[in-house]
């Protein structure tokens, strides 16, 4: 691992292993060329988070892409997730547009310009599956947000993540599966498919600690959306029903008020959804009744 301008940049052990394997087997040049591909593919995430002033933590690579660790994933509109997460599959479109033209153009030998050509096609169509953390699993998240509540869009960005890469693991060990004329295990696919696995199945883990970051930074959408004046999405939820419960049905892109109801339908009172959110956070009780947080209030 190395720091450059407060930023961490690692290469995955999964990479080295596929380092080790090109040496060995005289492919050297061709893992170079992959190599710098994804350099260029996770700089153009870079690029785009930089762009709109979040802060990068770490950049680690991998054979097939990389992650960019940011402290605003999750918590930063879904357009800018977005706009990050499709950055790094456009580095590849022009870099294979760019290799084609050379090849096209005589400053490059066809078999070279086809290689980098299917590399980078290979790299876009690969990152953009929607399985997280790849692309296009960031993609889905971003997009599944927009209409669900956050928590519950956590669940089933796990849920496809964790659905795709065991059928992907299936497809590189069952022969019945393969192209014809292939026999055995698959193994760059299945190690592939091993290690998105293994990263959907720690998503999983952390997502109580996403979640309170998603919770800790709701003071930003508040500040933005009061701001520009935008109408506050009511939760209607009864007098006995816990905090915990009441802080998974926020909205990523919505500023919310909470309706608490009483007896025949009666509003007993309504809460901006920043008192819902400390009395979460800053209580050792969560699962207590959301009706307590107007008495702590008195």
């Amino acid at each position: 691992m190395i720091k450059f301008r407060g930023i961490a940049w690692s290469v995955h052990p999964l990479f080295v292993l596929v380092m080790l394997a090109s040496v060995l087997t005289g492919y050297f040049a061709e893992l170079m060329t992959l190599f710098t591909l994804v350099l260029v593919h996770e700089i153009g995430h870079l690029l785009a988070a930089r762009s709109f002033g979040w802060t990068v933590r770490e950049v680690k690579l991998l054979p097939f892409g990389g992650v960019v660790e940011a402290d605003e994933s999750g918590s930063a509109p879904a357009a800018e997730e977005a706009a990050v997460a499709i950055a790094g599959p456009l580095q590849n479109i022009w870099m294979g547009v760019l290799a084609w033209l050379f090849g096209y153009w005589g400053w490059w030998e066809e078999d070279w310009s086809a290689y980098i050509v299917q590399a980078n096609a290979l790299l876009v169509a690969f990152n953009l599956l929607p399985i997280y953390p790849l692309d296009g699993g960031r993609l889905l998240q971003s997009a599944i947000s927009l209409g669900i509540p956050y928590h519950r869009t956590m669940v089933w960005t796990f849920r496809i993540g964790l659905m795709l890469s065991l059928a992907m693991v299936v497809y590189a060990v069952l022969p019945p599966f393969h192209p014809e004329g292939t026999a055995g295990v698959q193994l760059n696919l299945l190690m592939i498919g091993l290690f998105l696995l293994l990263s959907n199945w720690t998503y999983r883990r952390n997502m109580p600690y996403l979640f309170i970051r998603f919770l800790m930074r709701r003071d930003r959408v508040a500040v933005r959306r009061i701001a520009g004046g935008s109408l506050a999405r009511p939760i209607v939820v009864t007098e006995g029903q816990p905090v915990s419960s009441v802080v998974r049905l926020l909205l990523r892109e919505q500023y919310h008020l909470i309706y608490v109801m009483g007896e025949r339908e009666r509003i007993m009172n309504v809460m901006p959804e920043r008192r819902l959110v400390a009395g979460y956070l800053n209580d050792s009780r969560p699962h207590r009744a959301i009706s307590e947080l107007f008495t702590d209030a008195r």
